[in-house]
């Protein structure tokens, strides 16, 4: 049995380096998995020769392998993690059960930096002026600002609230309209 080279006599290769990779890599899985090995390579032949044979099929290949750039993830865009510590209490929670009142009050037993951690948390400085003030009074204020607004938010279409019965002034319930009238 002959060995065939993939190199020209003079020295340089025929093929580029991808696909010499390639097959380097098919060789080193076939010493371990040579039926698996065996697999793809028929895969990879069959893609190929399509390929080679339909240029339609190619450039739609060519395409579907092609990562889309607004799509595709940018490694410098990775989440922001912050710096600060979590929030000592969950705003939105002591605002629900309590009211405005309870937030107030659970949030003037905190210190400056745990109220800043609580802005942090829940991205409340939009204007990037809270975290830099001094008077906890104003910071407690941006708090319940947002999560009055954020809580209101969408609120035209969840409905409106249950309504009684009984219109204003009637204490009997519904009347029947008076056909007479």
């Amino acid at each position: 049995m002959t060995e065939q080279s993939d190199t020209r006599p003079d020295g340089s290769s025929p093929l580029p380096a991808p696909v010499r990779e390639a097959g380097e890599a098919l060789i080193k899985l076939g010493a371990s998995d040579p039926e698996l090995a065996a697999t793809l390579a028929r895969v990879f032949g069959v893609v190929a020769s399509e390929a080679a044979r339909t240029p339609r099929f190619a450039r739609a290949l060519g395409k579907a392998l092609t990562p889309d750039p607004q799509t595709a993830p940018r490694p410098a865009e990775r989440p922001r993690r912050s710096r600060r510590a979590p929030g000592a209490i969950e705003p939105f929670a002591v605002f629900a059960e309590y009211g405005e009142a309870g937030l107030r009050s659970s949030l003037g037993e905190l210190d400056l930096e745990q109220l800043r951690d609580i802005i942090s948390e829940h991205g409340m400085d939009h204007d990037r002026l809270a975290m830099k003030w001094k008077d906890p009074r104003r910071v407690i204020d941006r708090i319940v600002e947002r999560v009055e607004s954020r809580t209101a938010k969408g609120a035209a279409f969840r409905g409106r609230p249950e309504q009684s019965a009984t219109p204003h002034g009637e204490a009997g319930g519904l009347k029947a309209e008076d056909p007479s009238a």
